[in-house]
C-alpha cells in the first residue's frame, strides 16, 4: 500500500487485520506460558499475529492515523499491543512519537500493553523518549515504572538510569529499578539492597532477592530461606526448589502438608530434581486439587510424561452449574496455565515408579529423568513446556550472576538467538549451584 497511493485502502480489511492480530497475539502470548506447547509448536502462532502486524505497517501514514494511533487507548489490551508494535516498526519517527503521546493517557490495561509493545520491539527501534521520561521531576510512577522495565528488558539500563530510582517511595518504582539493574548486571550498593529486603512488599522483595543473587549477595540468599512458606512467597519457594540443595528440598516437603501453601510448593519440587519429591508428588495425585500441578512436578523431575496410559480419560461431562443464587459473580473466570495440565493415572504411574525408582539415585538431582548437569539444563531450556522454561531460565541466570540470560517471553527468533548464545558459554559460567560463592 505504502508503494501505491493512488490505491484507496480497504478500511475493512485493514480493521480485521488489526482484530485478527490483537487475537492471534493474545493467543501467542498465553502460549508462552502454556504446560502443552513447546518452544517449536509456538512458532506458527507467533508467524500468524506478525502477519497482521506487517499489514498494518505497510498500511503507512493513513492507516497510522485512522486506524492504529486512536487503537493505542482501546479497551482491549491486544489491540493496543498490534497497534503500538506496528506503530513502533514503522519507519516513521511520527509512529514511535505516537505510541510516547499515549503513554500519560493510558488506563492500566492499555499501559500494561503498551510496555509489552516495548519489550517486544527490537532493541534498535526502541525509543530514546523512554529515558527522557525519567527525567520529569513530575512524573508518574506507573510511567517510571514502566520506562525501567522496558529498558530493563533490552539490558540497556545504565547505573545513572537507575540508581535514583532503587530507593523511590513507590515500591513498584524501586522494584523496576532492581529488575532493570539485574538485568544489565550493575552493581548494587548494600544498603539499598538490604533496605529492598526488608520492604513488607512482595514485588519489591522479590524484585531485591534476585537482583542479589545476580550479584552475589548473600544476604539475599538469607532472606530467601527466611520468606519462604510466608504470604506471597512463590519466589522464595521456587528457588529453594531450584538450588538443588538436600536440605532445601527436606524444607519444601516439610512445608508441603500445608494445603494453602501446597500448588507453589508442588511447583517448587518440581524443579528440586530429588527422588524424595518425586515420592510426595506421587502421594499428591491421589489429592483431585491438587493432583495435575503433582502430576507435573513429577514428570519434571522424572522424566515420565502424562500422557497415553499414564493420563487418567477425561471426564465424560463436565461439573453442573451452581445454582444461580449460590454462583459467584466476582470469581475469575479467565482461564489458568495450569487448567491445559493431564490428570494423572495413579495407578498405573505407581507401577512404573515402582521399577523407575530403583533406576535413580536418592543424592542425585534429577532433570526429566536425567541426571542433572549444565548441559542437560539447557536442553530444558530449549524443550521444555512453556510455563516451564523461564524458571529453567532464572535458574541459568542465577548460576552464571547475570552473564547468561535466555529470553523466555519475546519473539522466538530472539528466543532461539539467546539460547545459542548461551550453549557456546563456557560450561565453567554457569556449573556451580547459584547458592555458592555468595559473598556478605
Amino acid at each position: 500500500m505504502a508503494g501505491h497511493p493512488e490505491r484507496i485502502p480497504r478500511w475493512d480489511v485493514l480493521d480485521e487485520h488489526l482484530a485478527e492480530g490483537g487475537f492471534r497475539w493474545s493467543r501467542w502470548n498465553q502460549s508462552l506460558d502454556a504446560p502443552d506447547y513447546t518452544l517449536d509448536e509456538v512458532v506458527e502462532l507467533e508467524e500468524m499475529a506478525i502477519a497482521h502486524v506487517d499489514a498494518l505497517v505497510l498500511g503507512g501514514q493513513p492507516v497510522a492515523k485512522r486506524l492504529l494511533v486512536p487503537a493505542l487507548v482501546d479497551e482491549e489490551p491486544e489491540r493496543v499491543v498490534v497497534a503500538a508494535l506496528a506503530l513502533l516498526d514503522a519507519e516513521r519517527p511520527s509512529g514511535t512519537a505516537a505510541v510516547l503521546d499515549a503513554l500519560p493517557q493510558a488506563e492500566p490495561p492499555a499501559l500494561a500493553a503498551l510496555q509489552r509493545a516495548f519489550e517486544l520491539s527490537p532493541t534498535a527501534v526502541l525509543p530514546a523518549g523512554l529515558t527522557a521520561l525519567l527525567t520529569q521531576e513530575d512524573g508518574a510512577p506507573e510511567l517510571f515504572a514502566l520506562a525501567l522495565d522496558s529498558v530493563g528488558a533490552h539490558g540497556l539500563a545504565t547505573s545513572a538510569v537507575c540508581t535514583p530510582f532503587l530507593s523511590h517511595p513507590e515500591p513498584r518504582v524501586a522494584a523496576a529499578a532492581l529488575r532493570a539493574a539485574s538485568q544489565s548486571r550493575l552493581p548494587l550498593e548494600p544498603a539499598r539492597l538490604q533496605r529492598a529486603l526488608d520492604s513488607s512488599e512482595p514485588a519489591l522483595r522479590d524484585a531485591a532477592i534476585l537482583a542479589g543473587l545476580m550479584s552475589g549477595a548473600y544476604g539475599a540468599w538469607s532472606a530467601c530461606r527466611a520468606l519462604a512458606g510466608t504470604p506471597g512467597g512463590r519466589l522464595p519457594l521456587l528457588l529453594l526448589g531450584m538450588s538443588g540443595d538436600a536440605h532445601d528440598t527436606k524444607r519444601l516437603l516439610e512445608l508441603l502438608p500445608d494445603e494453602k501453601l501446597q500448588p507453589d510448593v508442588l511447583w517448587a519440587l518440581g524443579f528440586c530434581g530429588r527422588v524424595t519429591a518425586a515420592d510426595a508428588c506421587l502421594e499428591l495425585m491421589r489429592k483431585t486439587p491438587v493432583a495435575a500441578l503433582a502430576g507435573e512436578a513429577f514428570s519434571a523431575i522424572t522424566g515420565l510424561s502424562i500422557s497415553e496410559r499414564f493420563a487418567a480419560p477425561p471426564e465424560d461431562e463436565a461439573d453442573p452449574l451452581p445454582p444461580l443464587e449460590d454462583e459467584d459473580l466476582d470469581a475469575d473466570l479467565s482461564s489458568r496455565p495450569e487448567g491445559a495440565l493431564p490428570k494423572p493415572h495413579v495407578e498405573a504411574i505407581s507401577a512404573w515408579w515402582k521399577e523407575a525408582r530403583q533406576r535413580m539415585g536418592t543424592q542425585q538431582r534429577f532433570l526429566a529423568g536425567q541426571p542433572f548437569t549444565p548441559r542437560v539444563l539447557l536442553e530444558a531450556i530449549a524443550s521444555a513446556p512453556m510455563r516451564r522454561r523461564h524458571a529453567l531460565a532464572l535458574e541459568l541466570a542465577l548460576r552464571s550472576r547475570g552473564a547468561i540470560q535466555v529470553q523466555t517471553r519475546t519473539f522466538t527468533a530472539k528466543q532461539v538467538a539467546s539460547w545459542k548464545e548461551a550453549c557456546a558459554a563456557s560450561v565453567a559460567a554457569f556449573s556451580r549451584p547459584f547458592s555458592e560463592g555468595l559473598r556478605g
